[in-house]
């Protein structure tokens, strides 16, 4: 998604519209937690002028993420609004949006939206399926165990304790 500015500027008042498919493999290189993701289908509209041109986008996709609990991969989908202004002098703008300054003579869109993917990214993803077991049970002088398997188990280092109780305390007869 890149355009030189005198491709932009033909279009100045005139409807920009964008309707592509844009390779997000380069995600996976930024975050290494991302496994996988679909081709992002992002359409919208430019609106182009002499000083700035902003473009209204919508993002949509999937990313393959590890489930926190299982780290089964889980399709996340992404459905993103966007706004992305490019000044195309070095003015002062001030606005409460963030701008990018255009270098050179293009205008590359695929850096931001990369940004806007890895932003998409929450803390933690869950499966809907629990019932498949991604994650190791067991390994090397370690085991995953239930909670009543736990609660049945006496610790051998209190073993001794335990029987300390069911002796007869002899003060305790009078």
């Amino acid at each position: 998604m890149k355009w030189t500015l005198s491709q932009l500027q033909k279009y100045r008042s005139k409807d920009f519209p964008i309707d592509e498919t844009v390779n997000a493999d380069e995600v996976m290189k930024l975050n290494p937690e991302i496994r996988g993701a679909s081709p992002m289908h992002v359409t919208g509209r430019a609106d182009i002028d002499s000083a700035k041109v902003t473009f209204h986008l919508n993002i949509k996709g999937h990313l393959i993420l590890p489930c926190s609990r299982t780290l089964v991969d889980v399709n996340y989908p992404i459905n993103v609004e966007t706004t992305e202004t490019f000044l195309l002098k070095g003015l002062d703008y001030e606005t409460e949006e963030e701008v990018h300054q255009v270098k050179g003579d293009v205008i590359d869109l695929n850096p931001i939206l990369h940004e806007i993917l890895l932003l998409e990214v929450p803390m933690q993803v869950f499966c809907e399926d629990s019932s498949e077991e991604g994650a190791p049970q067991s390994g090397k002088d370690w085991e995953v165990i239930q909670e009543q398997d736990k609660q049945d188990k006496v610790d051998p280092r209190l073993a001794g304790l335990a029987q300390f109780f069911d002796q007869n305390d002899p003060s305790s007869d009078s």
